[in-house]
């Protein structure tokens, strides 16, 4: 047995390492706004030592946070390494806005905070927990590099470090004890006998893919139509529109808070599922947008990467990325909005049917036994020829507290992918569904006339479908919509 101990990135998890440019970071990210209640201090700060005791208390439960890269020499594949100089003063800042405080000074923030890499000498992960926040709140900006995960393993980890009691006591520290880390030499060593391995590692995974399924011949037809279906759209681009080109280094950020159950009657009044209605309620939006842009939509192919969970159920817990994508052509050229839900209920249900997911799964499983130089192409294939990423990530339906602090919003911030000047990513949270949109500072100088353009079209869609919003079935609750 060795005498040290590392992990590899799987070749997922190296494709968004990969993908980073200065101009292009790949932090996941996302702000939460909470009530001030018990952290309050007495001069009307936040108690950022009692906060960070919190943090560390739970960290044995993430490995992953006191781990750093460490690249194979002479390879361009990484593995995590105990960090054996682990600061927690580093990762957790301590940020105030000038009192008092309004949403559009934490935007600024959130945006100056998305648009800078994370350090990858360091854990790939920061939080800034910022006062003067007006109404009595105070917000925690995080940010973790996508290289350690997706959103179902984002929402399993805010699960811990944050509790569904406002009773939360805080448990002593478990010691850390860093573990010996490898060698130059013994990383090369260990790398050519993985390599030498491969061919064993691959029969063994096709033995164990034939074990699994009924119908073989069925199964490898299905896998092979899925992954054509995926190179005919790699095919032909998408077409150029005013929010796509090349990205610069700055960020704007922007969010929005609607209830669920608004999304969930329009979804009971047309017989579809949630996510069929954020993409029409997305796809509304763009359409207005860009003839505010002054693009014509009915002349344009506009396409946008959905994420979707691959995680198995034994998976659930565990940090890394387990993630294909859909790839959707939002109905632009639709003006109704009831034609437009019909267009994306038929598009996902065609791609429910021809599994494209599975072609990105498939390029990402065969990378494992690829030169990591090769990765380039599961990279395209994950993000595709598109003009924006859409992703929606079901959260818990029940209130989350930190040492007694409600969390009132949580917006997340999905990272633009390069020539995409738009991100949207949604979290529904204890019946709220926030929004979040992270676009580059300068394809988007009116990224507010995009919240606007979301408002606006969600309430087409609920007019369509009969559904009359009930303000006080909404918690009475602040707001965050800017």
């Amino acid at each position: 047995m060795p005498r040290y101990n590392y992990e590899r990135l799987s070749a997922q998890d190296n494709m968004f390492l990969m993908m980073e440019r200065p101009n292009v970071p790949m932090h996941v990210a996302a702000t939460m706004i909470f009530e001030a209640g018990p952290l309050a201090t007495s001069e009307g700060g936040i108690d950022i030592d009692r906060y960070k005791r919190a943090i560390e208390s739970v960290l044995h439960r993430i490995p992953r946070y006191r781990q750093k890269l460490r690249w194979i020499p002479m390879s361009d594949r990484p593995v995590w390494v105990d960090d054996r100089h682990f600061n927690l003063d580093y990762h957790i800042r301590h940020r105030a806005l000038p009192k008092p405080g309004n949403l559009r000074q934490l935007k600024d923030l959130a945006a100056h905070i998305m648009s800078q890499q994370l350090d990858r000498s360091k854990p790939q992960w920061e939080i800034y927990v910022v006062e003067g926040l007006e109404g009595d709140r105070f917000a925690v900006i995080s940010k973790i590099h996508h290289c350690m995960v997706d959103g179902s393993s984002g929402t399993d980890l805010a699960t811990i470090l944050m509790s569904p009691s406002p009773d939360q006591e805080i448990s002593e520290p478990a010691p850390y004890y860093p573990r010996p880390a490898p060698s130059g030499t013994e990383l090369v060593r260990d790398e050519l006998m993985h390599t030498a391995t491969m061919p064993l590692q691959a029969t063994r995974s096709l033995r164990e893919f034939t074990s699994r399924v009924e119908d073989v011949r069925d199964e490898l037809g299905k896998r092979a139509r899925a992954l054509g279906e995926l190179v005919r759209w790699g095919a032909i681009s998408a077409s150029e529109t005013p929010i796509n080109g090349r990205l610069s280094p700055h960020r704007r950020c922007d969010w929005l808070t609607t209830p669920l159950h608004q999304v969930k009657d329009i979804r009971r009044a047309f017989d579809c599922t949630v996510n069929d209605v954020v993409l029409a309620v997305v796809t509304g939006a763009f359409r207005e947008y860009l003839i505010h842009r002054r693009v014509d939509p009915s002349e344009i192919d506009f396409r946008i990467s959905a994420p979707v969970s691959v995680r198995s159920a034994k998976e659930k817990g565990k940090l890394g990325n387990r993630v294909s994508s859909w790839i959707v052509r939002l109905p632009l050229g639709e003006e109704d909005p009831k034609a437009q839900l019909d267009a994306i209920r038929a598009a996902t249900q065609d791609l429910k049917n021809s599994e494209q997911a599975l072609g990105v799964d498939m390029i990402m499983k065969a990378a494992e036994y690829a030169p990591a130089s090769l990765m380039s192409l599961g990279a395209q294939a994950s993000s595709g020829p598109i003009n924006s990423i859409v992703t929606n990530v079901p959260g818990p339906q029940f209130p989350l507290y930190t040492l007694g602090a409600k969390l009132l919003s949580m917006y997340p911030q999905v990272p633009l992918l390069d020539n995409v000047g738009i991100g949207v990513a949604l979290f529904s949270y204890d019946g709220d569904l926030c929004w979040g949109f992270n676009a580059d500072f300068e394809m988007v100088p009116d990224l507010d006339a995009f919240r606007r353009e979301i408002e606006r079209s969600l309430e087409r869609l609920s007019t369509a479908a009969g559904v009359v919003r009930d303000s006080k079935a909404s918690k009475a609750k602040p707001k965050s919509n800017g």
